[in-house]
């Protein structure tokens, strides 16, 4: 294969497996119109259209995928070939792409990321944040995070973080004007800072328990975000109430900018897991990535 041949065959495979020119454009390090030109030039070599093209998507043909299904696995190899030439250097190098809740990057990779980088200066760490259900194998990531309860069963789950209770919590200046609420069925008459879904596009129920029965409560308010920190920000900020990780807001409730309630009533969930597909071998750079990040009981 000649290395323009390469260059194109590379350049489908990522628009192919990203559906998109922008994000396929941006892995590669090449502008969107080069590498429309590029698949342009695939295509019209090849004298049949691969990719088929709307104002929302960009998904394969039916002669796309069938090219796909039979050069992805060599380009596969490829990888596993030059990642095991890197088990050889005295230092893992490489990338380890991962996608994760945005509240997992303080809960978890804060603390130990920075000395990992420092360690292992051949390694380059990407962190994407998605509160959705991403297909780590479709979007081509290395692992992705979840709690322990949302991992599938195909999936290897590496635990790295400790179990996670949640915390209702609002700022004194909210309890001023509204009374604190009793129970969560109390929380219909409060203004309370909704979390969209982005894989539904649902809201997400508040999740309590009591003697061991465990139910949702669809809360109401004016404020709706995606991400957490937005809403902890929101409680502070005294606009309602908002549902997060205990430890991310323990140092407001320590010093009193934020009050707990309901605590006899917010669950533990297992702790934040590296997951991976159970077919794939880890490259050096990876398994460095899930060894510093293990979580070690104490």
């Amino acid at each position: 294969m000649r290395r323009d041949e390469f260059t194109e065959m590379r350049a489908f495979l990522e628009v192919a497996q990203e559906r998109s020119f922008t994000r396929a454009a941006a892995k590669l390090g090449v502008t969107r119109s080069a590498l429309s030109h590029t698949i342009r030039g695939l295509e019209e070599r090849l004298g049949v259209r691969l990719l088929s093209r709307t104002t929302r998507d960009v998904a394969p043909t039916t002669a796309g995928a069938r090219l796909v299904e039979s050069v992805q696995p060599h380009f596969d190899s490829i990888a596993a070939g030059v990642n095991a030439i890197s088990a050889l250097r005295d230092k893992p190098s490489g990338q380890v792409r991962v996608v994760c809740p945005d509240d997992a990057i303080d809960l978890v990779f804060r603390k130990k990321l920075p000395a990992f980088l420092r360690d292992n200066p051949g390694i380059n760490v990407e962190l994407i944040i998605d509160n959705g259900f991403t297909n780590i194998v479709e979007r081509q990531f290395d692992a992705g995070v979840r709690l322990g309860e949302a991992i599938a069963r195909d999936m290897v789950a590496v635990r790295i973080g400790p179990d996670v209770t949640y915390a209702v919590v609002g700022s004194p200046e909210y309890f001023a004007r509204l009374s604190v609420p009793a129970s969560p069925h109390d929380l219909t008459n409060h203004n309370c800072v909704n979390l969209r879904l982005p894989t539904s596009g649902a809201l997400y129920g508040w999740e309590f328990e009591q003697d061991g029965r465990e139910f949702n409560v669809r809360v109401e308010g004016q404020l709706t975000t995606s991400n957490i920190g937005p809403a902890i920000n929101a409680a502070l900020d005294g606009v309602g109430l908002s549902y997060a990780p205990k430890e991310l807001v323990q140092q407001y409730l320590e010093i009193g900018q934020l009050r707990e309630v309901l605590a006899d009533w917010t669950p533990t969930f297992q702790g934040y897991h590296l997951y991976y597909p159970s077919r794939r071998h880890p490259s050096p750079a990876f398994s460095a990535f899930v060894e510093t990040f293990r979580y070690r009981y104490t």
